[in-house]
């Protein structure tokens, strides 16, 4: 850590708390540093730039959050206006995190805000990042150095300060003497920089890339010489933020190129599942390249009436099967297990049924072995493999779900001459945030497809954005939502064959990306 001559204390004589500079890497969640994670998540107060990625953002739950973000000569705040926030928060919050894309001290102005805290004698630590210089070639199959081809690697600002009166740029040694020459911030200057190496040396036809949000899942790249990349990034409405890459390491990308490779790079995906229950769904999409826009159209929240679930779980031992339809509802029921004071030893001799894969991993974290999980992942298939073990006349049967569900299941077990006690494990609850932002996205066509789980997601989305998809395709988990969907105006163009998350994102895969290609 280091500190000022006033060590811990400020002018005033008041305890400051410590400014953390550091780096969020560039743009991939994934690349951020575990040191960078744990700062987050219990920082008082974040100072956040405009390239930090929104994943990145949920890092910190629970901090206040200051924007102080510049983006193509647009600046919310000035230099120094940020290096005064900076000291003020610190008189007033015991973890100030600066957040900075890429690394704070790689043409991320780290340094001087280092100074002024030093110069304030607030204590502060620097938190290193993946530079987006190494990170962004490295997703566009471009080592920056390579046996043979590149030995050294120069950072340079593709944009410096216009009212300095001379260059701090050595274009001769850059032009002859550096192997890869990488610009950041370029792409404005890109066709001024590239005639200043051609004029001090460099070969004209030497291979160059431009590479546009470099490690997001809408990372573009576009390649070609000194002589032709200004025109065709030009052509392709290539912008910032972009990464210019030049030297003959760039050849290798027809070779090495892997992130726009993925089946599903490019796309991007809505996906409209409960928050909490989202992330599954988001990673498997991920990681296969879409770019996922989380719009969670509704949130699990518990029944209205929390009695009846308390009651029925209290005497759970009562029964002869429990029949879980969802995750939701295992999770529910162990909290009112719980509150009875119970835990699963309640469940001694209650065979189990979980309609689901995931709904049996619950139960298997919680240490019950499911005795059936159907074949197929609806009711209908539910009732068949419970009869199939079990005769079910006289038996009692516990079903918590949600609120709103199905009639199938429990007016077939009855059929069978089962016993259902029916009882409201949790409820959802239509989540209008971020409904304008996928509008706009969709009126503009910039959607790819939507993800649909559950009917409830269905309802909620048409209910907050309407049955229009604007051309975007419809992928639906199952049968069940599949119908929901066209009852309600929705064609469906993709539907899971097992239907399961994995399932879903598998039927993705295929729709985009046949099994020949």
């Amino acid at each position: 850590m280091a500190r000022g001559a006033a060590g811990a204390f400020g002018a005033g004589g008041g305890v400051t708390g410590t400014v953390y500079l550091v780096g969020a890497g560039p743009g991939d969640p994934g690349l951020l540093t575990l040191r960078a994670a744990e700062l987050m998540e219990r920082a008082d107060v974040l100072v956040y730039d405009a390239l930090v990625s929104p994943a990145i953002m949920e890092r910190a739950p629970r901090a206040e959050r200051v924007y102080v973000g510049k983006r193509g000569g647009e600046h919310h705040r000035t230099q120094e206006q940020i290096n005064a926030i900076l000291v003020d928060l610190a008189g007033k919050h015991h973890t100030v995190v600066r957040l900075k894309g890429g690394d704070p001290f790689v043409f991320g102005r780290g340094g001087e805000e280092a100074l002024v805290l030093a110069q304030a004698g607030i204590p502060f630590e620097v938190v290193p990042g993946v530079t987006a210089g190494i990170a962004a070639p490295a997703y566009a199959g471009i080592p920056v150095t390579q046996r043979g081809m590149a030995a050294s690697v120069a950072f340079v600002t593709g944009h410096e300060d216009p009212t300095k009166p001379d260059t701090d740029v050595d274009w001769a040694h850059l032009a002859r003497g550096v192997g890869t020459v990488v610009f950041y911030m370029g792409v404005g200057k890109m066709a001024d920089n590239f005639r200043r190496l051609v004029e001090h040396g460099r070969a004209p036809g030497t291979p160059a890339a431009a590479i546009e949000w470099g490690t997001y899942p809408r990372q573009r790249t576009v390649t070609g010489t000194l002589e032709t990349l200004p025109g065709i990034a030009k052509e392709a409405g290539i912008g910032a933020p972009s990464l210019i890459v030049v030297g003959e390491v760039v050849s290798l990308r027809d070779t090495l190129g892997w992130w726009d490779r993925r089946p599903l790079s490019g796309r991007r995906i809505v996906v409209t599942r409960a928050r909490a229950q989202a992330s599954d769904l988001a990673a498997g999409l991920e990681a296969l390249g879409a770019e996922v826009v989380q719009f969670p159209t509704i949130r699990i929240a518990p029944a209205r009436d929390p009695e009846p679930l308390r009651r029925e779980a209290a005497r759970a031992g009562s029964f002869d099967w429990i029949v879980f339809t969802s995750v939701n509802g295992v999770e529910r029921f162990w909290y009112a297990l719980a509150e009875q004071g119970c835990d699963a030893r309640s469940l001694c001799g209650v065979r189990v049924c979980a309609i689901g894969p995931a709904t049996a991993a619950e139960l298997a974290r919680r240490g019950i072995a499911a005795d059936v999980v159907p074949g197929e992942f609806v009711a209908e298939a539910a009732v068949q493999a419970l009869a199939a073990a079990d005769d079910l006349r006289g038996r009692r049967i516990l079903l918590p779900r949600a609120e709103v569900a199905r009639a199938v299941l429990p007016e077939q077990l009855r059929e069978r001459g089962a016993e259902v006690v029916e009882v409201d494990a949790y409820t959802t609850v239509q989540d209008g945030a971020g409904a304008e932002r996928v509008r706009a996205m969709l009126d503009r066509g910039e959607v790819d497809a939507v993800t649909f789980t559950a009917s409830s997601t269905v309802k909620s989305f048409v209910d907050l954005v309407g049955a229009d998809v604007r051309g975007a395709k419809v992928a639906s988990i199952g049968p069940i939502t599949s119908a929901t969907a066209r009852e309600l105006g929705i064609a469906v163009d993709v539907e899971a064959g097992e239907y399961t998350v994995p399932g879903l994102v598998a039927a993705l895969r295929a729709f985009y990306l046949p099994p020949e290609a």
